[in-house]
C-alpha cells in the first residue's frame, strides 16, 4: 500500500507530460540508448564495417557527447573516447585518414577530439587536430579563397563542407588561442553564402562550381540546379554551431546571425505537416517525400538558434512541429523497445561516376534507409535543445 502514492505520482507525471506534448529530453535519451544498442561500439555507427574516421561517425559521436554533457553519464563519453583511442596512435596519426585527398569530410570527426583531449589530456588528440588543421592550411581553393570540397571536386564549394570544417576551425581557434583560424572559418562562411545563396527563395544551392564546367553547373552562375534538403540542413547547423566560438564582439557576427534569421524566415514556407522534403522547394511534386535528416537538422538548428537568442522565440514552434512529425510518422519501436528513424536519404552528391547531375530526379532516386547517422545524430541533439 505504501507504493500507491508513488504510482499515482508517476501516472500523474505521465499524464501531465502527455498534455504538454512530447518529453523531448526523454525522447532524445531513449533514442541515444537505441543507437547504443544498435551500435555497441562507436565505430559501428551508421553501419560502418570497420573503424573509420568518417564524418557520419563524427555526427553520431557529437550527439553522444551531448548526452554525456546533459546527463553526466560518463559511459557516453567513454563510448566516444574508446573510438578515438582506437583510431589515433601516439603520434596523432589517424587510421585510414588520407590527407592527400583534401577531403573536407574528414575534418568533421575532429570535433569530438576536443572533449577527448580536455578530459583525458592525451597529447595524441591535440596532435591529430593539428594534422587536420595542416590539411586545411594547404586545402585547394577557389580564386577568392574558398575551400574546394575535395581535391577531385575541382573549383567547387559545397554546403556540406561548411558543416564539416568551419565549426571545427572555429573551436580550434578559440581553444588553442589561434584567432587566424577563427578568421578563416568566418571567411569560408561568407564566401559560401556569397556563392550559393538564392535571394528569390531565401534558400541555398547545394554547390557552386567556379569554373562552370560541370554538367550539373548552370553555365552562367555555376550553381547546382536543385535545393537539396540535407545540404541546407548542414549549412543551417553549421551557422548556428559556429557562433558558439565566434567572439561576441566580432565584426562579422551580426552578418552571420543575419544568415540564420534569413533561413529561419524562409524555411517554414516549405514545411508540410512538420516535415521538410528531400528536394526542399517542391514538396508537392510527384515522387518527392518527407525526409528524416533534413527535418531533424532543421529541428536542431531552429531549437538551438532560439535557445541562443539568434532568432525570435516564435520559431520554437517550427522545431516542435518537426519533432512531432518525426515522432508520429517516421519513428517506430520494436518489441525490445528499440527506436528507429525511417526515410533517411543514404547519400547525396554531385558529379562522380556514375554521374550525379543534381536534378530533382537524381535526388529522389537516391537510396533510402533507416537509422542513418546524418538523421539520428541531429535528431538526438535537436531533442536535447528542445528540452532546454
Amino acid at each position: 500500500m505504501k507504493r500507491l502514492p508513488i504510482l499515482l505520482f508517476a501516472l500523474l507525471l505521465a499524464l501531465t507530460t502527455t498534455a504538454r506534448g512530447l518529453d523531448y529530453g526523454r525522447l532524445g535519451r531513449d533514442f541515444a540508448r537505441s543507437e547504443r544498442a544498435r551500435f555497441p561500439e562507436a565505430w559501428m555507427i551508421d553501419f560502418c564495417s570497420a573503424p573509420f574516421f568518417g564524418y557520419s561517425q563524427g555526427v553520431g559521436c557529437c550527439a553522444m557527447l551531448e548526452i554525456w554533457r546533459t546527463t553526466g553519464d560518463e559511459d557516453y563519453f567513454r563510448y566516444v573516447e574508446k573510438l578515438a583511442d582506437t583510431l589515433i596512435n601516439e603520434q596523432g596519426e589517424i587510421h585510414r585518414y588520407e590527407r592527400d585527398k583534401y577531403n573536407l569530410d574528414f575534418i568533421n570527426s575532429g570535433k569530438y577530439l576536443f572533449d577527448c583531449y580536455a578530459v583525458t589530456g592525451k597529447e595524441k588528440y591535440r596532435k591529430a587536430m593539428d594534422i587536420l588543421v595542416d590539411q586545411l592550411r594547404e586545402q585547394p581553393r577557389t580564386s577568392d579563397g574558398g575551400f574546394w570540397h575535395k581535391l577531385r571536386y575541382t573549383h567547387q564549394m559545397w554546403l556540406d563542407g561548411l558543416y564539416m570544417c568551419s565549426p571545427f576551425l572555429m573551436q580550434y581557434g578559440a581553444t588553442f588561442n589561434a584567432p587566424e583560424w577563427i578568421e578563416e572559418a568566418v571567411k569560408q562562411i561568407k564566401l559560401c553564402h556569397k556563392h550559393t545563396h538564392d535571394p528569390a527563395t531565401g534558400l541555398y544551392h547545394h554547390a557552386w562550381d567556379e569554373s562552370c564546367s560541370q554538367r550539373w553547373a548552370n553555365p552562367e552562375t555555376g550553381h547546382s540546379p536543385s535545393f537539396w534538403g540535407r545540404s541546407i540542413g548542414w549549412w543551417f547547423m553549421a551557422l548556428v554551431d559556429n557562433l558558439d566560438y565566434l567572439p561576441e564582439n566580432h565584426p562579422d557576427r551580426d552578418e552571420i546571425i543575419g544568415y540564420i534569421q534569413g533561413l529561419a524566415e524562409a524555411l517554414p514556407r516549405y514545411q508540410r505537416e512538420g516535415h521538410w522534403y528531400q528536394v526542399l522547394d517542391c514538396p508537392e511534386r510527384e515522387g518527392n517525400y518527407p525526409e528524416a535528416s533534413v527535418t531533424a537538422q532543421f529541428m536542431y538548428a531552429y531549437a538551438k538558434a532560439v535557445n541562443k537568442g539568434y532568432i525570435d522565440r516564435r520559431y520554437r514552434k517550427v522545431a516542435e512541429e518537426a519533432c512531432k512529425a518525426l515522432y508520429n510518422d517516421l519513428i517506430f519501436e520494436d518489441e525490445n523497445g528499440i527506436l528507429s528513424l525511417t526515410r533517411c536519404c543514404a547519400v547525396g552528391g554531385l558529379g562522380g561516376n556514375p554521374y550525379r547531375d543534381g536534378s530533382f530526379e537524381y535526388y529522389i532516386g537516391e537510396r533510402i534507409r533507416d537509422n542513418d547517422a546524418k538523421a539520428t545524430g541531429p535528431f538526438i541533439m535537436g531533442c536535447l535543445e528542445l528540452d532546454k
